[in-house]
C-alpha cells in the first residue's frame, strides 16, 4: 500500500527519515537485529529484489546476471539507520527498500495472540500461511500441526503435537516456476540474489512466532552445517530438508516431531 508506513520509508531512501509507529518499529528493529545475528542471511533489504522475481507471470524466467548485481548493491542491512529516541527509520541509499516478508506474518499471530488472551481466551490454535501458534489444548487434548511434505505436496512430512509455542515453515514448493530445467522460487539468498538450491524445506519451533518466522528465513539461506550449528547453540527445534530430501533434526526437535515417512520415500 502507497500510503502504509513501509512504503513512506521506501520512497523516503536516500533522502530522509520516517517516523513510524510502535508496530512497524518493532518488528524492523528485530529484523535488524535478525540481519546481525546471522551475518545477513536473513536482511529486511532484499526487497529491492522483489521486481525482478515474478512468480506470478504467465511465462516467468529469471532476471540476467548483470540486473542481479545492480540490484544487490543495494541489499546492505548495515545502511539502515534506526533512531530509537525519534522512533525513526532512514535507508541511507537511493532504491533501497524493506521488506518484511520473513518475519511481518510472525509478528501479526503474536499480536493475533496478545488480542485473543486479552478476551480471555487460552485455548487457541491460529495459522497464517507457513506459519502456526498454539496456544491451550483441543478439549483437553494438545494441538496437532503437520509439516508438509516439500515434493509430495499432499502428504504430510512430519506431524507434531503442541500445547504452546509457534511452528514455522518455508518451503521452494510455495511460489516457484521452472526454467531451463532449474526449480526458482521466492525464498532468495540476501546475498547473492538468487533462490537458495541446498535447502527444499525448513521447519523452525520456537516460543514467539516472530522470532520462529525469522529463524527459519535465516537458518533456510544459511550454509546448512552453520545453520544447524546455530540452531544447536540456541537451542531452538529445527528440521530441514536438503535435495537429498533426507530429514535433518536439531537436538531440540527430537521427541518433538513425528516423522511420517523419508521425504525420499514419498518423493
Amino acid at each position: 500500500r502507497p500510503t502504509s508506513e513501509l512504503a513512506r520509508v521506501n520512497a523516503a531512501a536516500g533522502v530522509s527519515s520516517v517516523v513510524v509507529g510502535h508496530d512497524t518499529w518493532t518488528v524492523v528493529e528485530r529484523s535488524i537485529d535478525w540481519a546481525r545475528r546471522t551475518d545477513g542471511a536473513f536482511d529486511p533489504t532484499w526487497a529491492t529484489l522483489r521486481s525482478l522475481w515474478d512468480f506470478r507471470r504467465r511465462d516467468p524466467s529469471p532476471p540476467t546476471p548483470a540486473q542481479v548485481r545492480e540490484r544487490l548493491s543495494l541489499v546492505a542491512w548495515t545502511a539502515v539507520e534506526l533512531d530509537p529516541h525519534a522512533r525513526s527509520i532512514r535507508l541511507h541509499r537511493r532504491g533501497m527498500a524493506l521488506g518484511l516478508g520473513g518475519i511481518g506474518k510472525g509478528y501479526a499471530l503474536d499480536r493475533a495472540r496478545v488480542v485473543l488472551e486479552g478476551a480471555g481466551l487460552r485455548d487457541f490454535l491460529l495459522y497464517a500461511g507457513g506459519q502456526v501458534l498454539a496456544s491451550g489444548t483441543r478439549e483437553g487434548r494438545p494441538w496437532r500441526v503437520g509439516v508438509q511434505h516439500p515434493r509430495a505436496t499432499q502428504s504430510l512430512l512430519a506431524a507434531a503435537s503442541m500445547a504452546a509455542g509457534s511452528l514455522s515453515t518455508g518451503g521452494d514448493y510455495e511460489h516457484f516456476f521452472v526454467h531451463g530445467g532449474r526449480r526458482y522460487h521466492h525464498l532468495l539468498d540476501p546475498r547473492t540474489g538468487y533462490p537458495v538450491e541446498h535447502t527444499v524445506s525448513l521447519t523452525v519451533l520456537d516460543r514467539t512466532d516472530m522470532d520462529a518466522d525469522a529463524l527459519e528465513s535465516a537458518l533456510f539461506v544459511m550454509d546448512p552445517q552453520r545453520a544447524m550449528q546455530m540452531a544447536r547453540e540456541l537451542g531452538v527445534a529445527v528440521l530441514r530438508v536438503g535435495p537429498s530430501l533426507v530429514p535433518e533434526l536439531s537436538p531440540a526437535m527430537r521427541g518433538v516431531l513425528e516423522l511420517r515417512a523419508s521425504p525420499a520415500d514419498l518423493g
